[in-house]
């Protein structure tokens, strides 16, 4: 039974901040290319960073006597202790000011900006947005706004529920396969405990999934790359995105782009050619 879900209580979060520091190193750099499917090379001290190196940069450590049944932290310090079971990132903002580089001390000042209820075709429904600035020695390079939502866990895989709708046929696309070991090696390079995404006994009898589900934040470093790459290695000033249904392990996918008159439209789907994220990038 899920602990009745007091909104009043959890918006007394909104407001709380917390720094973080790190380095970004050329082993973590060789990491996070590798795993995006990009030339791996000898990175030297100051050379760019992928776009989205800071999801991988201090990220929170706890003992393993504070995780909860999901591998996260027990709830209740820098985040609200929301009730609802299931979390998931279901999308968000990001600019890029300038890119992080090998050998750059950063830090990360993370503020909790809001916190709603709303109801759902799978019920109750707990958004959290949590804004991000990213620095290093030369100033602020990103600015990123992370929507987390927390849902019930109800009797069937959300899964089973309507997928959305394939959208129009790709003016650039690329095929990769959502490998398990990809999987581990992106939640490792995360620091991320989430069971959902390599221990597939709790989701698939707990959570109730019919497999180990693709990361959301790999999906978006995946399309914001090829965003880049498009536009000869820019990244985009702006990118604005949502998750649309799960990824799971083990099918193709695809990264997919279509140019439109504000800048770019580009999405993942699965084999089915249902999109399961979906981004808008400006430049």
């Amino acid at each position: 039974m899920t602990e009745k879900l007091d909104i009043d209580h959890l918006r007394q979060w909104i407001g709380r901040s917390m720094e973080a520091t790190d380095i970004v190193t050329a082993q973590l750099v060789m990491g996070l290319r590798a795993t995006l499917f990009q030339e791996i090379g000898e990175p030297r001290k100051g050379d760019a960073a992928p776009f989205t190196v800071h999801w991988c940069l201090a990220q929170p450590v706890f003992p393993m006597s504070m995780l909860g049944p999901d591998g996260h932290p027990t709830r209740g310090g820098f985040l609200p202790p929301v009730p609802l079971p299931r979390r998931m990132w279901a999308g968000g903002e990001i600019e890029f000011l300038q890119p992080l580089c090998v050998g750059d001390d950063s830090t990360r000042t993370s503020r909790i900006a809001d916190v709603q209820v709303k109801s759902g075709s799978t019920g109750t429904l707990c958004f959290v947005s949590v804004e991000h600035s990213i620095s290093s020695p030369r100033g602020t390079a990103i600015r990123e706004r992370q929507d987390i939502v927390y849902r019930e866990m109800t009797s069937s895989a959300p899964a089973g529920s309507k997928p959305p709708p394939p959208l129009p046929k790709a003016q650039h696309r690329e095929v990769h396969v959502s490998d398990p070991v990809l999987l581990f090696r992106y939640s490792a390079l995360t620091f991320n405990g989430h069971r959902i995404h390599y221990d597939r006994d709790y989701v698939t009898k707990v959570e109730g999934y019919p497999g180990l589900i693709f990361h959301g934040p790999l999906q978006a470093a995946l399309i914001i790359e090829m965003a880049a790459k498009l536009r000869g290695g820019k990244a985009p000033k702006k990118f604005s995105y949502r998750g649309l249904q799960p990824l799971f392990e083990g099918t193709e996918f695809s990264i997919n782009a279509n140019e439109i008159d504000a800048g770019m439209e580009l999405w993942t789907a699965n084999a089915d050619g249902q999109p399961t994220m979906k981004g808008t990038a400006v430049w």
